[in-house]
């Protein structure tokens, strides 16, 4: 079973320590990172609130790598059903008999090895989907499997992470009675810094102007969302990341255009992109 005191004996005393996490995460908020594990030690369900590319699943995947536990993924939608979280019946031959089986879902897996559940876009699913888990999210911490009648009590070291981008195309706001049980961080951006950081690490051969142009223009994306000219999603650091992984083999116009611009619906948003490029690039 995890110790309270494994946790704190991690080594957050150096800068660097307290910002690149084992998974790959860098924290734009020095608490963040550890104000998070104490949620998950105290076995609270975690809901990480932030834009597209901010880095939540980034997230998620430093604290399985921080415990050394392993994550099963949901990745919802309208479709998402109690099949989709829980399992399915199938029929499987033995001996020349016909056998119905039930294959376990990413929620019994994780509840019943200890494991971490990490439940992406949360708000894409059906709310008339999620009350299902309930139980699972709240002091019981067990579940009734409507397909088997098993009644299933989560594994001490089981973990909800579940993640949102707030106001999105195809979202819905959370139902309360599902909101009440996580606990909320917001993930924001990485900026100065912390930014520079993941990319010299993920492309520690890239040319230095390169980096400063790309920081550069990254830095007017995000003001530009900020004044609300641009939608979020063109400040994404995955976006941004793309960008650069293009840049080394083709004109940084064109990484742009593909990895940023054309991501956005609105022309005039694209154009002012392709502007601010410009201001940069000669």
């Amino acid at each position: 079973m995890r110790e309270q005191k494994n946790r704190q004996d991690r080594e957050y005393g150096k800068e660097e320590a307290s910002l690149i996490q084992e998974g790959g995460y860098i924290s734009p908020i020095p608490d963040l990172w550890e104000d998070i594990l104490i949620g998950v030690v105290l076995k609270k369900p975690v809901l990480l609130k932030g834009p597209s590319g901010s880095g939540k699943t980034k997230l998620a995947q430093s604290i399985s790598h921080f415990f050394n536990q392993p994550m099963h993924s949901v990745n919802c939608s309208v479709d998402l059903d109690a099949e989709s979280l829980l399992g399915f019946k199938t029929i499987n031959a033995d001996s020349g008999q016909s056998i119905i089986e039930f294959v376990e879902g990413p929620v019994v897996q994780a509840m019943k090895k200890g494991h971490i559940l990490y439940i992406d876009e949360i708000n894409m699913a059906k709310p008339e989907t999620l009350p299902i888990l309930h139980s699972v999210l709240d002091h019981r911490r067990m579940l009734t499997n409507p397909f088997t009648g098993e009644v299933i009590h989560a594994h001490p070291d089981f973990t909800v992470v579940a993640a949102i981008n707030e106001g999105y195309v195809g979202t819905s706001p959370m139902n309360e009675a599902l909101k009440n049980r996580f606990i909320s961080f917001s993930i924001p951006y990485l900026s100065g810094e912390q930014l520079r950081k993941i990319i010299q690490t993920l492309f520690p051969q890239s040319d230095l102007s390169l980096v400063n142009t790309m920081m550069n223009i990254n830095d007017d994306l995000r003001k530009q969302v900020m004044n609300g000219l641009l939608a979020e999603e063109a400040a994404s650091v995955r976006s941004l990341l793309d960008a650069i992984a293009l840049a080394e083999h083709m004109p940084i116009r064109r990484a742009i255009q593909y990895a940023i611009a054309e991501k956005l619906e609105d022309r005039m948003e694209r154009d002012l992109v392709r502007e601010l490029v410009e201001t940069w690039v000669k």
